[in-house]
């Protein structure tokens, strides 16, 4: 669907929708806030295919000459330690992970799928690689392919198609919500411009957008923009808060994407953990997974 210059959106993916002009969204329980962690699982490979894009702002120690062990192992500290440290501090919440997992990694890390699975989380397709990242310059039957690979690993290791959908860094071309739509997925994390769930067009069947918070995305906040952790634990809570206050009058939707190689340091976890804390001592939150939430908000959706 290519953009056409006019005026205001020049894109027909979804309708605008300013929030003041909005139906009242009601969560379960009447809760005020919708809290849906994000976990990603991406692999970096070695040795990418040649026509290959990666964002140069993926997070992780700066590339360096091949074999770039030091890059490549820091990143994997997330699938080795930072996982298995980011679920138990979700599950003493009582919060079911979403996990973004590529191919590569349902393909290559058995354990961890299953892992995930006791858990209880809930996993949602992330592209073939970190490597591979979806942009303008595929074309669309590469497209079609390199989401159907996802999805076809994603239903191999766990039994069953994914839902929900995160591109790598965010990745998309200009068509990508309607060949996901076309491939079976129901909603896409990858559209960050709102509070609430939304609906997207597609001639497949229904698509819904579920906004991250993509200033609060770990790599975005700590890795790029050098927030202090501690600093980043009161960035979190403070965005409770003020949806919470928000979520009186209407639901609120608040989407954490963590990277269990950068939060799940040892020295990181513990500001994680208060700040989740906090969020789920207070009444009126609906822990939830991105399934979950979307499929409440398509069967209940905003009213007058």
């Amino acid at each position: 669907m290519p953009a056409a210059r006019r005026f205001g959106m020049d894109h027909e993916h979804y309708d605008w929708s300013p929030f003041n002009k909005r139906g009242i969204l009601r969560w379960p329980d009447h809760a005020r806030v919708a809290l849906c962690v994000v976990v990603n699982l991406d692999h970096p490979e070695w040795n990418p295919p040649a026509d290959s894009f990666a964002t140069p702002f993926a997070g992780g120690l700066g590339a360096r000459s091949f074999p770039d062990y030091a890059r490549l192992s820091h990143r994997e500290y997330g699938h080795r330690v930072g996982i298995f440290r980011v679920l138990d501090t979700l599950q003493q919440h009582g919060i079911k992970a979403t996990v973004a997992m590529d191919a590569m990694t349902a393909e290559h890390y058995p354990y961890l799928v299953r892992h995930c699975l006791d858990a209880g989380a809930e996993i949602i397709g992330h592209g073939v690689s970190l490597s591979q990242m979806i942009t303008g310059n595929m074309t669309e039957e590469r497209e079609r392919e390199y989401i159907g690979q996802s999805v076809a690993a994603l239903t191999r290791a766990t039994g069953r198609a994914p839902a929900g959908w995160l591109g790598p860094e965010y990745g998309e071309s200009a068509r990508t919500p309607q060949l996901l739509s076309e491939a079976g997925l129901q909603y896409v994390c990858d559209w960050v411009n709102d509070e609430q769930p939304y609906p997207l067009h597609s001639p497949h069947g229904a698509l819904f957008a579920l906004p991250l918070m993509a200033e609060l995305d770990d790599v975005a906040a700590l890795w790029e923009r050098r927030v202090t952790i501690g600093r980043y634990q009161q960035l979190i809570e403070e965005s409770f808060e003020t949806l919470y206050q928000d979520g009186q009058q209407n639901g609120r939707l608040l989407a954490l994407n963590l990277h269990p190689w950068l939060i799940g340091q040892p020295f990181r976890i513990g500001y994680l953990d208060r700040a989740l804390g906090r969020i789920m001592r207070r009444g009126g939150v609906w822990a939830a997974t991105g399934a979950e939430i979307v499929d409440w908000y398509q069967r209940n959706p905003p009213t007058a």
